[in-house]
């Protein structure tokens, strides 16, 4: 029989053993009662989980191996996307081209953001291996789901090395101050921006319609990348026609001899040549596009229009030195 209250000190003094050994009782079975607790909270999760994923699978027409139903009570089914592989409407919104484009300019602003050392590296294999470049496209999309460049380093440092040739081509053809400010700004937002515009709109158009394999939304070239493939094929020919064709304009390329027009024409064929080559290798990396050799039909025409002008004489630096100096008037 239980003591009262006023003689439990005594019968603890009495027979502290026995009251010890009481209370080792009293606490094993509160333990005992928490853990059955849990079990059968953990049960019941595991159970609704089981349940569910059975339900999923009868749905499906697939059984339910053995075991599936344990589950542990903490893991959490993924709601980005639903049960078809279809994406969320937070997660479709961010993959949007409104929400791609946004996240490109935002980046503008933060040079230290900008990884500059992968686009050095770029702008040096699009010298000697092109195709490392669009395979880094391939990791792209597998990683963040877009095939453009969400990184605007290279567009910064392609702009940089635009001015730069700029203004050596305006030291060379002895332009003053005003007149280089004013054939940069024709070079930077009308050469390349403007025209970069109109050729990656039309290789979107063509591609889209006429290039992809199974006309799907899932397939389709994006606008972005189809600009980032023309700024890949305009860097070897700015490299070319603006930086390395300088040291031979004055004491070469603009003498009225058969030299000079081959030397300055066939730098013209090498740059349009290379913007070509690096063109078609940018389609051909998608794998929803056939038929992407036609892209380098113009090779024909190139060629014939090189051996025609040294047929004729003409010289295509000579032009683009009197075009240059035409503008700034």
């Amino acid at each position: 029989m239980a003591a009262s209250p006023a003689l439990r000190p005594a019968a603890a003094r009495r027979h502290p053993g026995r009251c010890f050994r009481r209370g080792q009782e009293g606490t094993g079975r509160l333990r005992e009662g928490s853990e059955r607790l849990r079990r059968g909270r953990c049960r019941r999760a595991a159970g609704g989980c089981g349940g569910g994923r059975a339900g999923a699978a009868g749905g499906a027409g697939v059984a339910p191996r053995a075991g599936s139903s344990k589950m542990l009570p903490t893991t959490l089914v993924n709601s980005g996307s639903q049960g078809n592989g279809v994406l969320s409407r937070r997660d479709a919104a961010r993959h949007t081209a409104g929400a791609k484009r946004y996240k490109y300019l935002r980046r503008l602003f933060h040079f230290r953001q900008m990884d500059f050392e992968f686009a050095l590296w770029q702008m040096l294999y699009l010298f000697t291996s092109p195709q490392r470049v669009y395979r880094n496209f391939h990791y792209r999309k597998q990683t963040k789901d877009q095939w453009a460049r969400d990184d605007p380093a290279f567009l910064v440092l392609l702009s940089i090395w635009l001015c730069v040739s700029t203004v050596g081509f305006g030291f060379v053809l002895d332009m003053g101050f005003f007149e280089t400010i004013k054939l940069l700004l024709w070079v930077v937002f009308i050469d390349c921006v403007g025209v970069g515009l109109l050729i990656a709109t039309l290789m979107w158009f063509i591609s889209n319609k006429y290039l992809v394999k199974q006309q799907n939304r899932d397939y389709d070239v994006e606008w972005g990348y189809a600009f980032d493939v023309h700024l890949n094929a305009f860097y070897p020919l700015l490299v070319i026609l603006h930086f390395i064709q300088l040291f031979f304009i004055n004491y070469v390329i603009i003498s009225d001899s058969v030299i000079g027009y081959f030397v300055g024409n066939t730098l013209w064929l090498i740059a349009i040549g290379y913007y070509i080559y690096v063109t078609f290798l940018g389609y051909s990396a998608l794998p929803f596009l056939k038929n992407t050799a036609i892209l380098l039909y113009p090779f024909a025409l190139l060629i014939m229009l090189y051996l025609i002008s040294l047929a004729c004489g003409w010289n295509f630096t000579k032009m683009l030195c009197s075009f240059y100096k035409y503008r700034v008037k």
